[in-house]
Protein backbone atom coordinates (compact mmCIF):
# COMPACT_ATOMS: atom_id res chain seq x y z
CA UNK A 1 0.00 0.00 0.00
CA UNK A 2 1.40 3.73 -0.73
CA UNK A 3 1.68 5.62 1.44
CA UNK A 4 0.57 9.69 0.69
CA UNK A 5 1.93 12.53 2.62
CA UNK A 6 0.05 15.51 3.28
CA UNK A 7 2.21 18.73 2.87
CA UNK A 8 1.52 21.50 5.51
CA UNK A 9 2.27 25.08 4.97
CA UNK A 10 0.69 28.47 3.61
CA UNK A 11 2.97 28.65 0.64
CA UNK A 12 1.93 25.21 -0.59
CA UNK A 13 -1.21 24.41 -3.10
CA UNK A 14 -4.12 22.96 -0.72
CA UNK A 15 -4.69 19.52 -1.15
CA UNK A 16 -0.77 18.99 -2.71
CA UNK A 17 -0.02 15.06 -1.66
CA UNK A 18 2.94 12.69 -2.17
CA UNK A 19 2.91 9.50 -3.01
CA UNK A 20 5.69 7.40 -3.77
CA UNK A 21 6.23 5.98 -6.86
CA UNK A 22 3.53 7.99 -8.05
CA UNK A 23 4.84 10.13 -11.57
CA UNK A 24 4.77 13.72 -11.46
CA UNK A 25 5.09 16.68 -14.25
CA UNK A 26 6.58 19.36 -12.41
CA UNK A 27 7.01 23.27 -13.59
CA UNK A 28 9.38 25.32 -11.86
CA UNK A 29 9.68 29.00 -13.05
CA UNK A 30 12.59 31.53 -12.20
CA UNK A 31 11.76 34.54 -10.19
CA UNK A 32 10.04 37.38 -12.35
CA UNK A 33 10.78 34.79 -14.81
CA UNK A 34 14.54 36.39 -15.08
CA UNK A 35 16.45 33.75 -18.10
CA UNK A 36 18.73 32.53 -16.00
CA UNK A 37 18.94 29.09 -17.35
CA UNK A 38 20.02 31.19 -21.24
CA UNK A 39 23.40 30.94 -19.77
CA UNK A 40 24.84 27.42 -20.52
CA UNK A 41 26.68 26.81 -17.05
CA UNK A 42 23.32 27.18 -15.01
CA UNK A 43 21.52 25.38 -17.21
CA UNK A 44 24.00 22.42 -16.82
CA UNK A 45 24.20 23.25 -13.27
CA UNK A 46 20.36 22.35 -13.18
CA UNK A 47 20.84 19.53 -15.12
CA UNK A 48 23.01 17.87 -13.04
CA UNK A 49 21.40 18.47 -9.94
CA UNK A 50 18.29 16.84 -11.33
CA UNK A 51 20.67 13.63 -12.11
CA UNK A 52 22.17 13.67 -8.46
CA UNK A 53 18.73 13.40 -6.88
CA UNK A 54 18.26 10.48 -9.59
CA UNK A 55 21.58 8.58 -8.23
CA UNK A 56 20.14 9.28 -4.60
CA UNK A 57 17.06 7.43 -5.61
CA UNK A 58 14.65 10.97 -4.66
CA UNK A 59 13.60 10.48 -8.08
CA UNK A 60 13.96 8.64 -11.67
CA UNK A 61 13.84 11.09 -14.04
CA UNK A 62 12.15 10.42 -16.92
CA UNK A 63 12.27 14.10 -18.83
CA UNK A 64 13.12 17.24 -18.68
CA UNK A 65 13.71 20.18 -20.27
CA UNK A 66 15.40 23.51 -18.94
CA UNK A 67 14.05 26.53 -20.83
CA UNK A 68 15.85 30.20 -19.96
CA UNK A 69 13.02 30.87 -17.73
CA UNK A 70 11.49 27.69 -16.07
CA UNK A 71 12.18 23.80 -15.74
CA UNK A 72 9.78 21.33 -17.05
CA UNK A 73 10.31 17.68 -14.99
CA UNK A 74 8.19 14.49 -15.25
CA UNK A 75 9.69 12.42 -12.55
CA UNK A 76 9.33 9.39 -10.34
CA UNK A 77 8.76 9.85 -6.67
CA UNK A 78 11.28 8.14 -4.86
CA UNK A 79 10.45 6.59 -0.99
CA UNK A 80 12.98 9.05 0.40
CA UNK A 81 11.19 12.51 0.49
CA UNK A 82 8.04 14.36 0.04
CA UNK A 83 7.50 16.27 -3.41
CA UNK A 84 7.75 19.45 -1.77
CA UNK A 85 10.89 18.30 -0.22
CA UNK A 86 12.00 16.88 -3.44
CA UNK A 87 11.20 20.11 -5.59
CA UNK A 88 12.37 22.47 -2.73
CA UNK A 89 15.59 20.51 -2.59
CA UNK A 90 16.43 20.64 -6.31
CA UNK A 91 15.48 24.62 -6.11
CA UNK A 92 18.20 25.49 -3.11
CA UNK A 93 20.96 23.34 -4.61
CA UNK A 94 20.38 25.30 -8.16
CA UNK A 95 20.34 28.86 -6.24
CA UNK A 96 23.29 27.54 -4.77
CA UNK A 97 25.18 26.81 -7.73
CA UNK A 98 24.18 29.93 -9.33
CA UNK A 99 24.79 32.00 -6.01
CA UNK A 100 21.55 33.50 -5.60
CA UNK A 101 17.86 32.76 -5.22
CA UNK A 102 16.94 32.34 -8.33
CA UNK A 103 13.02 30.47 -8.00
CA UNK A 104 10.17 31.82 -7.19
CA UNK A 105 7.74 30.91 -4.38
CA UNK A 106 6.05 27.49 -4.90
CA UNK A 107 5.44 25.10 -8.23
CA UNK A 108 2.97 23.59 -10.36
CA UNK A 109 2.65 20.07 -10.41
CA UNK A 110 0.53 16.97 -11.87
CA UNK A 111 0.33 13.63 -11.26
CA UNK A 112 0.19 11.69 -14.30
CA UNK A 113 -2.91 9.07 -14.24
CA UNK A 114 -3.01 5.29 -14.19
CA UNK A 115 -3.44 4.73 -18.17
CA UNK A 116 -2.61 8.11 -19.08
CA UNK A 117 -0.18 7.98 -22.01
CA UNK A 118 3.08 8.76 -20.51
CA UNK A 119 5.13 9.36 -24.04
CA UNK A 120 2.67 11.73 -24.71
CA UNK A 121 3.38 13.64 -21.88
CA UNK A 122 7.22 13.45 -22.45
CA UNK A 123 6.98 14.45 -26.08
CA UNK A 124 4.80 17.46 -24.57
CA UNK A 125 7.54 18.96 -22.19
CA UNK A 126 10.22 18.15 -24.78
CA UNK A 127 8.92 19.55 -27.50
CA UNK A 128 8.84 23.59 -25.33
CA UNK A 129 11.44 25.23 -26.84
CA UNK A 130 10.00 24.30 -30.64
CA UNK A 131 6.26 25.62 -29.31
CA UNK A 132 8.26 28.60 -27.64
CA UNK A 133 10.15 29.56 -31.19
CA UNK A 134 13.61 28.67 -29.27
CA UNK A 135 14.94 26.09 -32.12
CA UNK A 136 12.98 24.64 -35.12
CA UNK A 137 13.96 21.06 -33.58
CA UNK A 138 14.48 19.66 -30.53
CA UNK A 139 17.50 18.50 -31.93
CA UNK A 140 18.89 22.11 -31.92
CA UNK A 141 18.06 22.52 -28.19
CA UNK A 142 20.53 21.32 -25.69
CA UNK A 143 18.87 21.05 -22.67
CA UNK A 144 16.61 18.54 -22.17
CA UNK A 145 16.70 14.53 -22.36
CA UNK A 146 14.52 11.83 -21.74
CA UNK A 147 15.02 7.96 -20.58
CA UNK A 148 13.85 6.45 -24.22
CA UNK A 149 16.71 8.84 -25.97
CA UNK A 150 19.89 6.86 -25.74
CA UNK A 151 23.44 8.21 -25.52
CA UNK A 152 24.56 10.79 -23.53
CA UNK A 153 23.64 14.90 -24.45
CA UNK A 154 25.98 16.44 -21.40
Amino acid sequence: MLEARYHQGNALRKGRISIPQQVYSITIVTRERVPVFAEWHAARSLIQVLREHDINGDTQTLCFVVMPDHLHWLMQLGNRKTLSATVQSVKSLTSKCCGWSIWQRGFHDRAIRQGEDITTVARYIINNPVRAGLVESVREYSHWDAVWVKGDKS
